[in-house]
């Protein structure tokens, strides 16, 4: 097996995410195992209800899927998945009798699939292989996230509001990438502490309380409001109303 792969990043240079999903667990973990070894960041389920939960919070680059689960089926989980993000790779695990299942695997809309048994370096290579094409169609974009009239340049690392440069610390910078990444969409104070500080504070939900309250003197001060508490759920970030007076809430 070869070393890490330090050019299989995000764009934020944090390691690209593989979620397994296999309910033999000596499976699933030789897979976490090896894509540990190579650099890749991964979670691991072992049934399809999960996995979907799983994929919510991970956001993961690509998916190694088994089709055979004993809730719901590997075809049903990436059908659940793709509501959310239509564009993730996923490579089937199938048994080497089973044709009908890699042909509904691939008529399904799966980008790959791999028998078992197999080969750890199979799986890895298939995975470089999908998320370096999947990667090259991301980096044809300008790494500029655009939510109303903020704008956050991924690579400078600046962000302006209605044209107004806005300075941020990294820890701001990095919260607020996030609820821009996922506009519109409610996030949780765990789903935050986890994404931006790695529960490196113990899983304490106040320091988000404390950012949003940074970031909102910055972004929403003097303006209609972007950043909007979700009582009992967590924050969403939109775009502003067009027209009417603003209330942060």
């Amino acid at each position: 097996m070869t070393a890490a792969v330090s050019e299989l990043t995000r764009p934020d240079g944090t390691p690209l995410r593989v979620l397994v999903v296999d309910d033999e667990v000596n499976i699933a973990e030789l897979i976490t195992m090896a894509l540990r070894y190579e650099g890749f960041e991964v979670r691991s389920s072992q049934s399809g209800a999960e996995a979907v939960q799983t994929a919510r919070t991970f956001e993961p680059d690509a998916i190694v899927l088994d089709i055979m689960l004993p809730d719901i089926d590997g075809l049903e989980v990436m059908r659940r998945v793709r509501r959310e993000d239509p564009e993730v790779p996923v490579v089937f695990l199938t048994a080497r009798d089973a044709v009908e299942d890699r042909i509904a695997g691939l008529t399904a809309g799966g980008d790959d699939y791999v028998t078992k048994p197999f080969s750890l370096e199979e799986v890895v290579a298939r995975l470089r292989a999908l998320m370096r094409r999947a990667g090259a169609r991301r980096t044809e974009a300008r790494p500029v996230l655009t939510v109303g009239d903020l704008e956050l340049d991924e690579d400078s690392r600046e962000v302006f509001r209605g044209g107004d440069e806005i300075s941020l610390t990294a820890t701001e910078f990095e919260l607020l990438r996030y609820l821009m990444r996922n506009q519109r969409r409610v996030m949780s104070k765990a789903q935050i502490l986890d994404r931006v500080w790695n529960y490196d504070f113990g899983g304490q939900a106040n320091v988000v309380e404390l950012y949003i309250s940074y970031l909102r003197k910055k972004i929403d001060a003097g303006r209609l409001p972007m950043i909007h508490t979700m009582r009992g759920a967590g924050y969403v970030l939109k775009p502003a109303p067009a027209n009417g007076p603003g209330t942060q809430d």
